[in-house]
């Protein structure tokens, strides 16, 4: 059976449903990327309203940068010049625990500083970068590590057999 339409006009028929597939197509698309952000931000949203619970239960707002006994209660740092800066710009992305335990030089500090700046998304510093590494070095200054301190005035037994 032969057809009414012209070859030509079957032609830009057929162009024009392919043009309309290939936009439903990129709609779909946009859509389900679109989707998957919202999702994914709405659970990122989620996440930070639950840890500012967590936080804010935890500490009331007097307690929030009470210090006591030297010690900053919140994060367990040292209080010493500099102690609010390093509270403000490196506590609100992690644990304290990550600072005392990685006890480093000014040089390491200020490499640690550059790596999280190029891979975790860390801010530019500024002039705080200096009083937080003095802080750091000053308070959680870098240790040999080696073997433990001799054994001194120990008062020794012998085994009986």
């Amino acid at each position: 059976m032969e057809s009414n339409f012209p070859t030509s006009l079957r032609i830009v028929i057929i162009r024009a449903m392919l043009k309309l597939a290939g936009l439903l197509l990129l709609i779909l698309i946009a859509g389900g990327v679109y989707l998957i952000r919202d999702i994914h931000l709405k659970n990122a949203a989620y996440e930070a309203s639950i840890a500012k619970t967590v936080v804010e239960d935890t500490f009331n707002e007097e307690e929030w940068d009470k210090i006591e006994n030297g010690i900053h209660v919140r994060t367990g740092l040292i209080d010493a010049e500099g102690l609010m800066t390093v509270v403000s710009n490196c506590t609100s992305c992690h644990s304290a625990k990550l600072i005392t335990q990685n006890r480093m030089s000014a040089e390491r500090w200020n490499e640690t500083i550059k790596w999280m700046q190029k891979t975790q998304g860390l801010w530019e510093l500024g002039g705080n970068q200096e009083i937080i590494v003095n802080y750091l070095v000053t308070n959680y200054p870098s240790k040999k590590k080696g073997r433990r301190m001799i054994l001194e005035n120990i008062e020794w037994y012998e085994l009986e057999n």
